[in-house]
């Protein structure tokens, strides 16, 4: 397996991880008759600030997990796996890992500047992929 495919894994083992984070203060903060139903109505009561925050942190890792899978896979795919591919694969996922606790305490600009990391290793993994 690429270091860029490993990275991915791990990657997705993370998103796995950050839904547990969400899942379990949020099914308890709404209940179970709600996170159970087919939430055909908006919920009784809202979600605490953090674990709100702890939502929109998976919500953007799902964003941000589609460009890296591609890039991923184009690199993969076409044998251009590099020292530098590796790298930012795995800057990638520092910086998914460090979005989590970024986001759940509030910390700006920080979060910001720990989300343009990751995105712009993604980007630079594209760019590898073409030149």
């Amino acid at each position: 397996m690429t270091p860029e495919l490993t990275a991915l894994t791990l990657a997705a083992l993370l998103q796995v991880l950050q839904y547990l984070l969400f899942a379990i203060p949020a099914n308890l903060e709404l209940g179970p008759g709600y996170t159970s139903s087919a939430r055909d109505r908006a919920p009784s009561r809202e979600l605490s600030l953090t674990t709100g925050r702890l939502q929109r942190a998976l919500n953007n890792h799902f964003e941000g997990l589609i460009l890296f899978a591609i890039a991923c896979a184009v690199i993969t795919l076409s044998g251009q796996s590099t020292a530098l591919t590796a790298a930012c694969a795995f800057t990638y996922l520092g910086a998914r890992a460090l979005y989590i606790p970024a986001y759940y305490y509030g910390w700006r600009p920080w979060r910001s500047l720990i989300w343009a990391v990751g995105f712009f290793a993604t980007v630079l993994m594209l760019l590898a992929a073409l030149i």
